[in-house]
């Protein structure tokens, strides 16, 4: 009995130093294989950042065999030879584990790893090529960390270009057309001349970024920030930062941001925030140019009013998704708890309650208008439906069944269609074309059985619609927007977004801002 009461006295010891000479061992591991490329704190490097935050989209079985056999079209090697199968799962059970403390980005962090491959202005003001400018794209190809600029007219490639890994959010155009912003899923900011074909500037901007917004007068670069709780406010013109504002509630809370985008009346960027129920209207009316002799103040001195200065909203829920109207005059927002409704921005107040169960997919939301009315169109990530809304009554019109939960929905303000993918479950390789009118599906299409299909973008015109499979041997599949007959397929890898400019800084009511 005595030998069983030590034991049983000594049995937690024994089992709580075998779990800590565990994580001793995961951490020995990690500054021996990774540290040299992912940072030796597992926020980055030349590799991303190795936390659970960014690696969500990552499941560990497909962690182990990254770390096993290496990650094809990137540089992560296997070290399968290495290691064995008990260190590689002591590896990954290390780097889903959250860091102890939130980790420090500050001012000193992101200027040290500001790079200017081009100084501002000293490129020529002439694209290198012949093309509607109005009319090209930027398509992301996920498939091996590349982007492709091509041309909306022919549909031909005129380049292609390695990103930062996990390109993320969106790549938006600034004014002019001539440059676009790239934001990756580990906070990396990049600029691109698109008239000179090269890369002008970069900066990390956070750990684990959420998406980026560019003023209308295209001299302000606002990142969102999920690690740390930030917004980061960038000269357009080299990246160099202009303030970091800790994204903070009236109450104390630190918060993640869900969002940022540009609201061009109010020369404004409206963000919400993730932990707590708020939207904020970041004036950027004045920005301050750093490379005045009055150099900006340090963030955190206590003069954020006289820079950026916000506009708190107070919400009655936390906003994960929204979406501005085609006027910027009211906010529609949606909860993962539950419940949609609408916010006017001049009332600073809710408007309306919609009938919106599941997840509607806002930020993919779009507008047209239908006889006397405006109405507002949603896909859903959890239901198999789009809903159609009334933007006079804010009521509920159609829910229109589809074959699955969607992600994406396009359309143009020259097409009688809007296109849907069914993006999540058994039928993603189909997409829905929905009659604006009638609120039927007149067709549904197929373009690579198997395959997923996904992210519509118009041309200029509205004349063709180009879909995304969403493949390692995809590719753009061109479409008469009229006759919804194929036209062209150019093979990508893995294309996701494609960003039209026109359609972007024109603010087409058919696709995303």
């Amino acid at each position: 009995m005595n030998n069983i009461m030590k034991f049983l006295t000594i049995f937690p010891l024994l089992f709580c130093f075998t779990l800590a000479t565990a994580a001793d061992n995961a951490a020995t591991l990690y500054q021996q294989h990774c540290a040299s490329c992912h940072g030796k704190n597992r926020l980055g490097g030349q590799g991303p950042a190795l936390l659970p935050q960014n690696l969500h989209r990552l499941k560990k079985k497909q962690a182990l065999g990254v770390i096993s056999q290496g990650r094809p079209a990137t540089q992560m090697q296997g070290f399968g030879d290495k290691l064995n199968p008990q260190q590689i799962q002591a590896l990954v059970d290390y780097i889903y584990t959250p860091l102890p403390h939130m980790p420090v980005w500050d001012r000193a962090t992101i200027d040290a790893s500001h790079i200017i491959y081009h100084k501002d202005g000293s490129l020529p003001d002439q694209p290198k090529f012949k093309a509607d400018l109005d009319n090209l794209f930027v398509v992301v190809e996920l498939g091996d960390h590349h982007f492709t600029l091509l041309d909306g007219d022919n549909f031909q490639p005129i380049g292609r270009f390695p990103t930062r890994f996990a390109v993320h959010g969106g790549p938006k155009w600034a004014r002019g057309g001539r440059y676009v912003y790239f934001l990756s899923r580990d906070g990396w900011v990049s600029k691109f001349d698109v008239y000179n074909l090269t890369w002008v500037a970069e900066i990390r901007a956070g750990i684990n970024a959420r998406n980026l917004a560019v003023s209308d007068d295209g001299k302000v670069v606002m990142v969102a920030n999920y690690l740390p709780h930030t917004l980061v406010a960038l000269d357009a013109r080299d990246l160099s930062p202009l303030k970091i504002i800790p994204a903070v509630a009236g109450d104390g809370t630190s918060s993640r941001v869900s969002a940022v985008y540009t609201d061009d009346p109010r020369h404004s960027f409206i963000a919400a925030l993730k932990d707590a129920p708020e939207l904020w209207q970041i004036s950027y009316a004045s920005p301050p140019d750093p490379h005045s002799q009055d150099k900006p103040e340090k963030s955190g001195s206590g003069t954020n009013n006289l820079r950026f200065p916000i506009q708190r909203i107070p919400l009655d829920r936390i906003l994960d998704d929204f979406f501005l109207t085609q006027d910027y005059a009211r906010v529609v927002g949606s909860s993962r708890s539950g419940g949609t409704a609408v916010y006017d921005l001049d009332l600073k107040r809710k408007i309306a309650e919609l009938d919106l169960p599941g997840m509607p997919h806002l930020s993919s939301a779009i507008t047209w208008q239908r006889g006397d009315t405006r109405v507002l169109a949603t896909p859903n990530i959890r239901k198999p439906e789009v809903t159609v809304v009334d933007m006079k009554t804010w009521k509920v019109i159609k829910r229109i069944p589809t074959r699955g939960p969607g992600f994406f929905m396009r359309s143009h303000e020259n097409s009688p269609y809007a296109w849907t993918d069914v993006f999540f479950g058994p039928n993603r390789d189909l997409m829905h074309v929905i009659d604006k009118q009638s609120l039927e599906i007149v067709k549904t299409l197929k373009p690579a059985p198997g395959k997923t299909s996904a992210h519509v973008e118009f041309t200029r015109d509205g004349k063709y619609a180009l879909v995304s499979i969403w493949d390692m041997d995809g590719a753009i599949v061109v479409y008469d927007a009229t006759t919804l007959k194929e036209v062209k397929r150019i093979p990508m890898k893995k294309p996701s977004g494609k960003y039209n400019v026109h359609n972007k800084l024109g603010r087409s009511e058919g696709t995303s801002h």
